[in-house]
């Protein structure tokens, strides 16, 4: 790493970002709601406005058909509002599918749903032993898999992924109740790392998600990432897809979106404000699909 920290961003920003085609879980929030509270953001007393939710969605389904991507639709079901979070449905590499356990009982109807979904799908289904919430807590940056705990995937689950996918597993503790799941305190801003990618993937973060030795991990493994303000974080903008150019973020987190473009990236600005009524942006509405036969 540079000692001066100006001129590596400078060197960073003349790297041409090359855009990956990705292929990605979704969920038509048809039946959001807010009626129970499970993370700091729901409220049910707060109304929700459900036709709003379905056009907001819909814009983040747009954008990425429009940037060449693929798209894949899991029937939403009633009476399981937060199906419309799909990155919690599981975590799925080289066409492995690691089913969710959900910690609250709220959700936990969700979990044959979409491993039913999954191998009708051509995916090798590994059924979960403890709890997780999938590629809400695990978040795949080269071949290291980086794992949250704290509030809802249980430390056992980072042994079981690492024993179903055979990779470096890397724990992470997040601190802050308002970041609960380990995708809205990190971006993964490259998906591919290697031949035909990146040749070290680089993250976004919020140090103050987590506690102080999983950000002595983040600053020692990841010295080159962006970090992003509490303010930025406060409005879900880590809780971000990328493709390796484009990164689509929300349009409030305006800081980050300063820091990508220095950075040779191309924010997609994208609001979701009605589902961060229950707690989920942009990456809570979108699994990786990677691998499998289709």
């Amino acid at each position: 790493m540079s000692a001066n920290p100006t001129a590596a961003t400078a060197e960073t920003a003349t790297v041409e970002r090359v855009q990956q085609h990705r292929r990605y879980l979704m969920c038509r929030p048809e039946h959001f709601t807010v009626s129970y509270s499970i993370n700091p953001w729901m409220e049910p007393s707060r109304p929700t406005d459900t036709a709003l939710a379905l056009r907001q969605w819909q814009s983040l389904y747009d954008t990425y058909t429009e940037l060449g991507h693929e798209i894949e639709l899991i029937d939403p079901l009633e009476g399981l509002p937060d199906m419309v979070y799909t990155a919690n449905g599981g975590f799925v590499i080289d066409g492995v599918a690691y089913g969710p356990k959900f910690r609250f009982r709220e959700r936990a109807n969700e979990a044959p749903a979409f491993i039913d979904w999954f191998a009708a799908n051509g995916f090798e289904v590994a059924e979960p032993v403890e709890v997780n919430e999938g590629e809400g807590d695990f978040l795949l940056v080269g071949n290291t898999i980086l794992a949250g705990t704290g509030f809802r995937s249980t430390g056992d689950s980072h042994r079981e992924v690492g024993e179903v996918f055979s990779r470096e597993v890397v724990s992470l503790t997040l601190t802050d109740p308002r970041f609960y799941h380990l995708d809205t305190a990190i971006a993964v801003l490259d998906p591919v790392e290697g031949a035909g990618g990146v040749e070290k993937a680089n993250i976004a973060y919020l140090p103050n998600a987590f506690d102080e030795r999983s950000q002595a991990i983040l600053r020692e493994r990841y010295p080159d990432a962006i970090r992003v303000s509490d303010a930025d974080g406060a409005v879900f903008g880590l809780n971000s897809a990328s493709d390796g150019k484009n990164v689509i973020i929300s349009p409030r987190a305006k800081g980050f979106e300063a820091q990508l473009r220095e950075r040779g990236y191309t924010p997609v600005l994208v609001d979701l404000s009605e589902l961060l009524l229950g707690g989920g942006g942009i990456k809570c509405c979108t699994l990786e699909l990677r691998g499998g036969t289709r």
